[in-house]
């Protein structure tokens, strides 16, 4: 980034480094068949499945933060390419539960052994991925990822019979 150009806003940087960080993902797990966001739900689903839990897409889309539909799409596409299994909950049968097949541990390990050599490079500027600086600025991110952040709505009432 042009460090002559005027100041830029958090909101703008926080744009460019996820728009970085999203296009460096999908260039690094390309050849493994994947893009960003079957990455992030299959790396989710690792973790999930490691601590016992088989979650539903529901819960998958609420802990990647990605819209219900989005997900359901992404499980689709992964289903077709065998790298998941799509099953109904034995105690709801509206829900969809997940779990990677064997090929999908597969590729999502070494999805994830890419990933965490490219986030390495990412925080060399702090340190690396054990560095006081990245656990602080991890801290932070929780932080702004923590706060709500639902758009105001303008009370109409008033401004009603105001003319322009």
């Amino acid at each position: 980034m042009n460090k002559d150009s005027p100041d830029p806003t958090p909101g703008f940087l926080v744009w460019r480094l996820a728009n970085k960080w999203r296009v460096a993902v999908d260039r690094a797990v390309a050849p493994l068949g994947l893009t960003h966001a079957q990455y992030s739900l299959v790396a989710s689903l690792h973790g999930m499945q490691r601590a016992g839990e088989r979650p539903s897409q529901r819960r998958l889309a609420d802990h990647t933060g990605l819209e219900a539909l989005y997900v359901s799409k992404l499980a689709r596409a992964l289903e077709a390419a065998g790298l998941i299994e799509r099953t109904r909950d034995p105690r709801d049968p509206r829900a969809v539960q997940l779990a990677l097949t064997e090929r999908g541990q597969i590729a999502t390990q070494q999805a994830i052994t890419v990933v965490q050599e490219l986030l390495q490079k990412l925080l060399e500027p702090f340190g690396g991925l054990d560095a006081p600086q990245t656990r602080a600025f991890t801290d932070e991110l929780i932080t702004l990822l923590d706060a709500p952040l639902a758009p105001s709505v303008p009370n109409h009432d008033s401004t009603q019979g105001e003319t322009p």
